[in-house]
């Protein structure tokens, strides 16, 4: 025993591999505190809300997210590109952020003037009062201010590799909202009430993460017209593509909110606060993995193979997801409450669309941190094609009907960004080949 244990020291990958342990286990445990801590909160909500109330909320919280992608427009995605090249020069990755924070709160502009009217509508469309729908979009404003800063601050320690400061920061705010929620919701049970407790906790969390950003990052530095010129660069070609994932992306949430009814619109956002384990997946992948994508060199080779590792690992631990839910859907409906505990079938239809959708993302968020966007042309134009054919062909004012959509949407965009990204790898390939050929004829 004690010689194998020798010759496994002794082996060259035994160093990476204990790292990467340490890694997931440090990220791993915390974003499991978190997401308890989130789930908890969740759970609360759903519990104590109305069913009309919780309607209100989950059309709320479809807004705010995206009232987000909105704001960013890939902005994000073209700061962790810029600092990808000057994460080490703490001066440059400060005025990378720095632009990027300056070009948001101009987005959010556009952002607020169009996504509160179509808030307004949907929730009055769905009962809700003006004095309701009012207090609603007021009570966005928080958790909307925070979300402008909050993705794009953490881009600076995901790049550094400082996990530990971020995942307690994210502990901090996650432990703030459930205090807020306790405090507040069994006397007040109302949808504007969970979403500020959700916004005034994220701008508390804020304060702390400037200060772990900061450390790393020069701060007070002013806006770069290249650097800016580099971001709206890829921004001009990942927005049509970002509005149109921000569409079809909750279109599921628009769709029966307008052909269904206040009840099934409250029975798809409980079923989809479940999928909330996912997000686990998806905070180690964006905290080490992205990041990581984002630095490698460019080597075909090494790209491809990340690529299928990183899917293979993934596709993996979903289908043992999927598989837990399929064996035990009524424990998991219990933690619901009973208005919900009759959709056995439904949650497992909703954790495969939830699955299919993070493998999707997670490609889409791969190929972007390498700096490549997807014509827009073709791929709205390929998934407008599918809208058609699946909304002519299913029940749209049925909760199973709406999930059915939402998968076969879903299986197309995974398709779509899985060969652009692989695509792409293969044609740094190809690049090389010719400049082989080139320095050869050139001898």
């Amino acid at each position: 025993m004690k010689n194998i244990l020798i010759k496994l020291k002794q082996h060259p990958k035994y160093d990476t591999v204990i790292n990467w342990g340490k890694l997931i286990s440090i990220i791993g445990s915390a974003q499991i505190i978190v997401q308890l801590i989130g789930f908890a909160s969740g759970i609360l909500i759903i519990r104590l809300l109305p069913v009309q109330e919780y309607a209100f909320y989950t059309l709320a919280n479809t807004m705010l997210g995206t009232m987000t992608v909105l704001a960013d427009g890939g902005i994000g995605t073209g700061v962790m590109a810029q600092g990808g090249k000057v994460w080490q020069d703490r001066q440059k990755m400060g005025v990378a952020l720095a632009t990027g924070l300056d070009l948001r709160k101009k987005f959010a502009i556009g952002s607020l003037a169009v996504s509160v009217p179509i808030l307004f509508y949907l929730l009055v469309h769905n009962g809700a009062s003006w004095i309701t729908s009012i207090l609603i979009a007021l009570a966005l404003i928080p958790a909307f201010y925070a979300a402008l800063s909050d993705s794009l601050l953490e881009i600076v320690p995901k790049l550094n590799q400082t996990i530990l400061p971020l995942q307690r920061n994210q502990v901090e705010v996650g432990v703030g909202r459930l205090v807020l929620l306790l405090v507040t919701m069994f006397i007040f049970p109302f949808s504007f009430v969970a979403i500020l407790a959700a916004g005034i906790s994220r701008i508390w969390g804020n304060v702390g993460l400037r200060k772990i950003v900061y450390g790393m990052a020069a701060q007070n530095q002013e806006p770069d017209p290249e650097v800016s010129n580099e971001i709206l660069s890829l921004v001009r070609r990942i927005l049509p593509t970002s509005i149109y994932y921000c569409l079809s992306g909750q279109i599921t949430i628009w769709l029966i909110s307008i052909f269904g009814n206040t009840t099934s619109l409250a029975q798809l956002g409980a079923l989809g606060r479940l999928s909330v384990i996912l997000t686990v997946l998806s905070a180690v992948i964006s905290t080490l993995i992205i990041p990581r994508f984002a630095k490698l060199a460019q080597d075909k080779y090494l790209l491809l193979k990340r690529f299928f590792q990183i899917m293979g690992l993934l596709i993996g631990l979903l289908s043992v997801v999927i598989f837990v839910v399929y064996l035990f859907p009524a424990p998991i409906l219990w933690l619901l409450g009973d208005a919900y505990k009759g959709l056995p079938f439904e949650l497992l239809l909703s954790i495969i669309s939830s699955c299919i959708g993070l493998l999707s993302g997670i490609v889409f968020y791969l190929y972007s941190a390498r700096g490549w966007a997807m014509s827009p042309v073709i791929m709205i134009g390929v998934n407008l094609l599918t809208i058609i054919v699946f909304a002519s062909l299913l029940d749209l004012g049925s909760l199973r009907g709406v999930l059915y959509f939402n998968i076969g949407l879903g299986l197309v965009g995974l398709i779509q960004t899985s060969v652009f990204c692989i695509y792409n790898i293969l044609v740094i390939k190809n690049k090389q080949h010719e400049t082989a050929q080139s320095d050869s004829a050139d001898l």
